[in-house]
């Protein structure tokens, strides 16, 4: 009995060994990950404080406009779509050259006679794409529309959007290069004055488009098409296959199916369009869910690819892949931490290592978190408006919020997949209660946001 207890123990230290060795592993590419991801952030935003700016196709004034289609993408929208339309009557682009095409997306509120209405009363001006069945979903839709396009720009908002006057030429200028296949304009809160929660987002958004697709546009990497607020080449969707109605983010998807086939995606920082912002944190939790169970599942379809491509240049590859696991780092956050608790509570005989991983993650919690925070901060000093970095510290609930929602919408995804069910996908709900007034002017922050009583002012962009 004594021989086969030492017989056995040696397989067994031998296992636990292993078991031991592998958690290490796991947990040092997750520290390696964090770092590179830290870096990143600080990279950024010192590039947009201290670095040269690019923004090539902003001087584009006057020129031989090509025929544009605006796409506005709506579905049950009877609260927003009346501003967006009204707004784009308003904007500074040739009217013989552009087609407003409302796409009302199997709408079963007052979506439809709102469009009808307007289009009435303005001929000639609009040409309502009506969706009553086919596959649910923005990809969807805008697939069914695009069949009915002729022109060789599509440019695209949701219908709580409000375009300033001369975004429409801005958004076209930078396909006058005949690389680039799609554009993304800036998206600017309108209702960030409603509450905490909207003035939160405020920060998330300025920094995610002041610094960070800012500086990768500076510093030629994979700017983000995000879905909205921007334009496609016609002849490049086709190239790729058109808009995939089995993708939940189809902006991300069209970037990095774009970016394989060679095309260029310009970010505008100064291209302003105005969104509403969640005001609910119910809503606000669905909506981050949504962004990363389509993210995660681009991820999956282009990540080999784009890692196996020669055509794409290291540094956009490297980029690329950053940004297309983004999604899945707070999951690897929370292993991460769980695993550091094993190895400093349950490893005596890798005490040294036990320290040093509980000091890392320690130390990401200290300036890893920070990165992102010390974006939202320098887009706040870039916006001109010092006052809303008093809000930063609130933002670690937000973050947190994030944190749990992605975190538990990846483990409903991977769950998804075993049991082989669709994505489903889930339109924001709106808050909108008075109606918005029309944009004027993009570059005139001060009489632009004067809308609903509850915004929040930006200054010059820098």
């Amino acid at each position: 009995m004594l021989i086969g207890q030492a017989r056995s123990s040696p397989l067994e230290l031998d296992a636990r060994t292993i078991e031991l060795d592998l958690m290490t592993a796991i947990l040092g590419g997750i520290i390696v990950l964090l770092v590179v991801y830290t870096i990143r952030h600080y990279l950024f935003t010192l590039n947009r404080l201290f670095g040269r700016q690019r923004q090539p196709y902003l001087d584009i004034e006057q020129a031989a406009w090509p025929p544009v289609v605006v796409c506005v993408a709506a579905h049950n929208e009877e609260r927003v779509i009346a501003d967006a339309l009204h707004a784009l009557l308003e904007v500074d682009y040739p009217r013989d050259k552009l087609v407003i095409m409302p796409v009302n997306d199997r709408s079963t509120d007052a979506t439809r006679a709102i469009i009808d209405r307007i289009a009435d009363a303005n001929p000639g001006r609009f040409t309502p794409f009506h969706r009553s069945g086919g596959r649910a979903g923005k990809a969807a839709a805008l697939r069914d529309a695009t069949e009915k396009i002729q022109a060789e720009i599509i440019i695209v908002f949701d219908a709580d959007y409000l375009p300033a006057r001369g975004l429409i030429k801005q958004l076209v200028a930078p396909f006058f290069d005949p690389e680039v296949g799609a554009i993304m304009g800036r998206v600017v809160p309108i209702n960030a004055g409603a509450n905490l929660l909207t003035r939160l987002l405020d920060l998330e958004r300025a920094g995610g488009y002041q610094v960070d697709q800012a500086a990768r546009m500076n510093l030629g990497l994979v700017p983000q098409y995000g879905g909205t607020v921007g334009g496609v080449r016609r002849c490049a969707l086709e190239e790729i296959g058109g808009w995939n109605s089995d993708m939940l983010a189809e902006d991300t998807d069209v970037t990095f199916r774009l970016l394989q086939q060679g095309w260029k995606t310009v970010y505008q920082n100064r291209s302003e369009c105005y969104e509403e912002v969640p005001e609910a944190w119910p809503v606000r939790i669905r909506q981050i869910s949504r962004w990363s169970r389509g993210h995660n599942q681009v991820m999956s379809h282009n990540l080999m690819r784009l890692l196996k491509n020669p055509r794409i240049s290291l540094r956009e590859r490297a980029d690329g892949a950053l940004l297309l696991c983004v999604f899945i780092m707070p999951p690897l956050l929370a292993i991460g931490w769980t695993l550091t608790i094993i190895q400093f509570f349950m490893t005596s005989h890798q005490w040294l290592f036990g320290w040093l991983a509980l000091s890392g993650m320690v130390a990401y919690g200290a300036f890893g978190t920070n990165a992102a925070f010390f974006e939202m901060a320098a887009a706040a000093y870039l916006d001109g408006n010092r006052n809303r970095i008093r809000l930063l510290p609130l933002n670690i609930f937000g973050f947190l919020v994030s944190l749990v929602s992605i975190w538990r919408a990846a483990i409903a995804q991977v769950l998804d997949a075993l049991q082989k069910r669709e994505l489903v996908w889930h339109k924001t709900e709106r808050f909108r209660v008075l109606s918005a007034t029309p944009v004027q002017d993009p570059m005139s922050p001060l009489d632009i946001l004067q809308i609903s009583g509850a915004v929040e002012l930006h200054g010059e962009i820098s």
